[in-house]
């Protein structure tokens, strides 16, 4: 196939040459073959990155000064943009990362314009000032505006929804960003610089600049970023808190999970075998928020293991552009080798392995591994507590909704989660009482409207409704004398 190459970053509203001439090559996990290739970013592309969404940020008319309805005007050429490119857009990420076409398409190619639209209304509609009368006479006048220059860090398993969770409100209340991408999900990227070129976004208010993780650290603590955004690893989230923590530097993390879907006693087990799949095995189990904690009553325990392995069975593994695959490959060999790993010491601690574990025998190349599934096992295996980031599921029993409760509490983890029931009432009792950021009721879906975040070991802050806007925001107070 024809590569997709690159030799220039999008800096300061231009294609601009690079400082080195180091590339990152990107390959096809599905079939290991070169896709395509970008310039890596070094230290000095940074530095200019930065410096022009400083000036880009400063400069008394720019950006930061326009009304948010203009802003929002040429927000929506943006988004049309990426509109006309949404196809190019799913299909590149689905080469990059094996993430199924059918939901790239969704996730991918539809989302981001969704966001842009949904921000840049929700600037437009909030009110300029807010005024609260004193308690000690007086008036306080309280405005938002826009907090600087953000550092946004995207991972690999959905770049382009991801990078408009924080694009999308960081824009639209007036901030300048430069955007990493990880380097196995590069081609996207610069797909959507040049939809910001065509739609005429001001130089230096958006700057690519892909690269590895000492790029992403260097951006990290730069002393001309404001912000910063990151999403990925909790690991790598404690190093940029520790950073931004002695920076003093404002900072959004969405980390990992290790979430659980509670499946009470009363579940309709057949009608919920498609929506489970949406929660457990969606992008080949590479989703942060994914239940790979699967709750179930003694009283139909078996039942629901024979259920969940027919599901995985059930389930179409192949090229990840084929419209009928339902798991593509996991994004790396290396990748693949972790998610081995973990099935390998679940066998290990005598975890009952139902399906799967094992590599697709009809498949000669790609990184692919067979929806797997554990059974008599408990919370504290090892499969239970730690993220795989692979389509592997562990099901583990309760007795009763109070030790089901327990159970998903106990874990290092708060993201994401479900209760299933046919009593609606019922489970959103019991999911109030989940220690997690967000929890769906018989599904599980993340609405643009409301906040998505996570507790505990799984992130600091929220993205998406309004609370999305407000990250990207900081607030001014002036005190009116009383009678003024």
């Amino acid at each position: 196939m024809t590569t997709i190459d690159y030799h220039e970053l999008y800096l300061d509203g231009a294609w601009q040459n690079p400082a080195t001439g180091d590339t990152i090559t990107v390959s096809s996990p599905a079939t290991e073959q070169t896709v395509g290739s970008v310039p890596a970013a070094s230290a000095q592309d940074i530095d200019r990155a930065v410096a022009a969404a400083r000036r880009a940020f400063d400069d008394p008319q720019g950006w930061s000064s326009w009304h948010p309805k203009q802003r929002a005007a040429l927000l929506e050429i943006f988004a049309v943009e990426l509109e006309s490119r949404a196809a190019e857009t799913a299909r590149r990420v689905s080469l990059q990362n094996g993430m199924p076409i059918w939901l790239a398409e969704q996730f991918e190619g539809g989302f981001p314009a969704v966001l842009l639209r949904y921000y840049s209304q929700l600037m437009s509609d909030a009110p300029a000032v807010e005024e609260r009368a004193g308690m000690l006479g007086g008036t306080a006048r309280i405005t938002r505006h826009p907090v600087g220059v953000v550092g946004a860090v995207v991972p690999w398993n959905v770049p382009q929804a991801i990078t408009f969770l924080k694009l999308a409100p960081a824009l639209a209340a007036g901030c300048t960003v430069v955007l990493k991408p990880a380097e196995e999900t590069v081609l996207d990227a610069f797909l959507m610089a040049e939809a910001a070129a065509a739609a005429g976004l001001p130089a230096g208010v958006l700057n690519v600049v892909p690269g590895g993780r000492d790029i992403g650290a260097y951006l990290v603590e730069h002393p001309g970023v404001d912000k910063v955004s990151f999403t990925g690893s909790t690991a790598a989230g404690r190093k940029i808190a520790e950073t931004c923590g002695r920076l003093l530097r404002p900072i959004t993390l969405e980390l990992g999970g290790k979430s659980a879907a509670i499946l009470l006693d009363d579940v309709d087990l057949e009608a919920s075998l498609e929506s489970l799949f949406g929660v457990t095995f969606l992008n080949n189990g590479q989703i942060c928020w994914l239940n790979t904690r699967v709750l179930a009553p003694r009283s139909r325990y078996g039942e629901i293991v024979d259920a969940l392995t027919d599901l995985a069975r059930s389930l179409k593994v192949g090229d990840p552009l084929d419209p009928e695959t339902k798991i593509g490959p996991l994004v790396s060999a290396r990748q693949r080798e972790r998610v081995e790993g973990y099935i390998a010491k679940g066998r290990s601690e005598g975890a009952r392995l139902t399906t799967g574990g094992v590599r697709p025998a009809d498949l000669e190349s790609g990184y692919f591994v067979e929806p797997t599934v554990f059974a008599d096992l408990d919370n504290t295996a090892t499969v239970a507590r730690e993220e795989i980031f692979g389509p592997v599921l562990s099901v583990i029993p309760f007795a009763d909704e109070a030790e089901a409760l327990a159970i998903a509490n106990d874990s290092d983890y708060g993201l994401g989660g479900s209760v299933w029931s046919a009593d609606i009432e019922r489970a959103a009792e019991l999911a109030a009482r989940v220690q997690s950021g967000t929890i769906g009721v018989n599904h599980y879906t993340n609405d643009p409207v409301a906040p998505f975040g996570g507790v505990k070991s799984s992130g600091l802050g929220r993205e998406l409704g309004p609370e999305g806007l407000h990250a990207f925001q900081h607030l001014r107070t002036v005190y009116l004398p009383p009678n003024a």
